[in-house]
């Protein structure tokens, strides 16, 4: 039994790793539209292609993204069932709103915890 808990835990922890970067989040935000191939979807940040997949890479390792290869081009989708924990455990707090996640996200800020 604590074995499942552990992986529980591991697999929420590299949910919330994943997501703790906006890059990252912007990124899993695009994929709600629908999969894309890796060279449009990085196209829509500011740095180079090689910083953008490595984004890309951490959230597939997570499991939040599934990549595929289509022909010549690597494209990305959602997995949507991969955040289905953390929602759970999120709403196990009661009503979230938007403003809290941002309050949380500054707070994260002025203690230096965010990273890119």
């Amino acid at each position: 039994m604590l074995n499942r808990m552990v992986d529980g835990q591991d697999t929420q922890n590299a949910t919330f790793a994943a997501l703790s970067a906006p890059t990252r989040r912007a990124m899993h935000g695009r994929l709600l539209e629908g999969a894309a191939p890796v060279t449009a979807l990085c196209a829509h940040f500011d740095m180079s292609l090689a910083a953008a997949a490595k984004h890309l890479q951490i959230l597939a390792r997570a499991g939040l993204v599934i990549q595929e290869k289509r022909g010549r081009e690597k494209w990305c989708r959602l997995a949507p069932d991969r955040l289905a924990p953390a929602v759970l455990w999120m709403q196990s707090f009661g009503h979230v709103t938007l403003e809290d996640f941002d309050a949380l996200e500054a707070r994260w800020e002025d203690l230096g915890l965010l990273t890119d």
